[in-house]
């Protein structure tokens, strides 16, 4: 049995202040996330302070744009259009709750390489989401 990907509404996400920088950037195809200038952790989804140190000296930098499916669900009861949500391990490190996409979500397995793609909102944000690689 096979389970298709269908594209579904998204809406659009809540912005805190300073997330505007992450969004634009999404809209041209990037992925960032925050790295810390005093312990030199990397982050996601980025804060204004840095989760493993308080610290506030943090810079963006953009992600390789690939990873791995650490943990997955198929939901197929939230609506009335099955979605695969994930943890992906990007190539920096660390993990990334998204959505697989663009595939037959019954063949999704935890340790299969993914790509980063990008999904519009509602009002056309572009939300980062990845494919099998």
């Amino acid at each position: 049995m096979a389970t298709p990907y269908q594209d579904r509404k998204l809406p659009d996400p809540m912005l805190n202040v300073g997330d505007e920088r992450y969004f634009e950037a999404a809209g041209q195809g990037k992925l960032l996330l925050k790295k810390c200038n005093d312990c030199k952790e990397v982050h996601h989804f980025p804060r204004a302070i840095c989760p493993f140190c308080f610290s506030t000296k943090l810079d963006w930098v953009e992600a390789k744009g690939t990873g791995t499916i650490y943990s997955y669900s198929v939901t197929r009861r939230a609506g009335p259009i099955p979605y695969c949500i994930a943890y992906v391990t990007l190539d920096e490190g660390i993990s990334v709750l998204t959505n697989i996409v663009d595939c037959d979500l019954d063949t999704v397995k935890i340790g299969q390489k993914v790509k980063l793609t990008f999904k519009k909102t509602e009002n056309g944000t572009s939300m980062p989401m990845f494919v099998l690689a």
